[in-house]
């Protein structure tokens, strides 16, 4: 009996329906959000309990069978796909709020709770869950690829935003990490070596996060600029000035008119913050008007804000259905996300950097991003048939990358590593840091057996 048809025998007595393998129900679980190649699965799980869990990495492990943990598909680097062949584990099912302690400013959920679910069972509470990465994901996903968002100018990344950790390791083993507590000296961090880890440590089966009040009230509107230098020395003067943004995103002219066009907007064709301002009604009105100060002497047109909350989910539900705008801009196409982010005074001539690359290869590619904390992104919108502008598009993203670590920024501020940044991982942390993650990883998962394939290229035999 092979490793696969042994666990099977397991999971098919334990889980009934919930263990799949025919092939239409797991090609529903490919994960191909992203222009990496969708990769289906051998199986399928579909636990339900930490116990489920724990049953499932044992038998995994015993019989020798790879695993890759999955939430709703959102990712965009590979981070999910079944590489070489592997059981996906779908914790979607898993989708418990299991406490909300308002007085802590906290709450406690299980992996497959989407951010949006969250929100949803906060609101008559007053408080909120501010990491909002555009899609819908789960807060398992964005625990394991240390997600951001529009909101992490002020309120953080998931990194700031995970206090505790249930994790089971690769032979079933359920762990605790962290505490309730702000703040802790005991031992090694071991939540924030999970959070980030893309899977390749341990199932995340149960998480402590933060949560913040509802501001009294909200600003957000959108702010037309001249040149996209203006609107970038503006976001960098604005951050260096202390003003508490909430969201400061940028769109260039060609990601305007793929939103105009998706979203039925009429903004005009120019670079565009969009802006979002949280506190009291005195707070932003004080920085409403610091911002048009510093806005303009960079070439800045009116500054429209609006308080109606219609308004605002329109705004803001257009920027987050930027993916699928660019997509639309060409029949048939392929978007492929990059996302690279640099230190805030290198800001401006990375976004420059970027645009004379794409325009000097003939690409169709917007850029956009979270540029409040020197995060940007380009969607490079490409057909299938032009393998041509795919090799284009290889050699910008690689010179993206090189420029941004050339000024002592990163790869990727949160899509993560997956399969798609591994070469870029080793340049940027050097051959001696990663083989520190490699013996970390082994410590763990001798057997190699967690989400493999990702993070790391493969060795040589493996």
């Amino acid at each position: 009996m092979t490793g696969l048809a042994q666990l099977s025998e397991q999971m098919a007595a334990r889980l009934g329906s919930r263990w799949i393998t025919h092939e239409a129900g797991r090609a529903q679980f490919m994960a191909a959000e992203g222009h990496h190649e969708a990769r289906l699965p051998d199986a399928v799980a579909q636990p339900h309990t930490i116990e489920d869990v724990q049953a499932l990495m044992a038998a995994a492990t015993a019989a020798g069978v790879p695993v890759v943990p999955l939430g709703v598909g959102t990712s965009l680097e590979g981070n999910a796909g079944a590489v070489g062949g592997a059981v996906s584990i779908d914790l979607s099912r898993m989708d418990r709020v299991l406490e909300v302690a308002a007085e802590d400013l906290l709450c406690v959920v299980e992996p497959g709770v989407t951010r949006e679910a969250l929100n949803e069972e906060l609101r008559a509470t007053g408080l909120f869950f501010p990491i909002d990465p555009g899609a819908n994901a789960t807060i398992g996903g964005m625990i394991s690829t240390r997600a951001s968002g529009t909101n992490a100018v002020r309120y953080g990344t998931m990194r700031e935003n995970v206090l505790a950790l249930k994790v089971v390791l690769p032979d079933g083993t359920l762990i605790r990490t962290g505490s309730r507590a702000r703040k802790s000296a005991a031992g090694y961090d071991l939540t924030h070596l999970f959070t980030g880890s893309e899977g390749t440590l341990g199932l995340v089966v149960e998480a402590t996060v933060r949560l913040h009040g509802i501001p009294e009230a909200v600003l957000a509107g959108s702010w037309g600029f001249s040149d996209l230098d203006g609107a970038v020395r503006t976001v960098i003067e604005t951050i260096q000035s202390g003003i508490a943004v909430a969201r400061m995103e940028l769109l260039d002219p060609v990601a305007i008119r793929a939103c105009n066009a998706y979203a039925g907007l009429s903004l005009p064709e120019q670079p565009t913050l969009f802006v979002e301002l949280h506190g009291s009604p005195r707070s932003i009105q004080e920085q409403r008007e610091q911002l048009e100060a510093i806005g303009s002497s960079h070439g800045a047109a009116a500054l429209t804000m609006s308080a109606d909350r219609d308004e605002q989910r329109r705004l803001w539900r257009a920027r987050h259905a930027a993916l699928p705008a660019a997509r639309a801009m060409l029949p048939d196409a392929v978007t492929w996300s990059t996302d690279i982010c640099v230190p805030i005074s290198k800001l401006a001539e990375a976004i420059r950097h970027a645009r004379a690359a794409i325009d000097d290869a003939g690409l169709l590619a917007p850029i956009l991003g979270h540029v409040g904390d020197g995060n940007y992104h380009v969607f490079f919108v490409l057909r299938r048939d032009d393998p041509a502008s795919w090799d284009k598009a290889r050699a910008v993203n690689e010179g993206l990358i090189n420029y941004a670590l050339s000024v002592g920024g990163t790869c990727t501020g949160e899509h993560g590593i997956g399969i798609g940044k591994r070469a870029a991982l080793l340049r940027e942390h050097g051959e001696d840091a990663v083989a520190l993650m490699r013996r970390i990883k082994a410590a763990v998962d001798p057997a190699g057996l967690m989400n493999p394939g990702k993070v790391f290229m493969r060795e040589a035999g493996a």
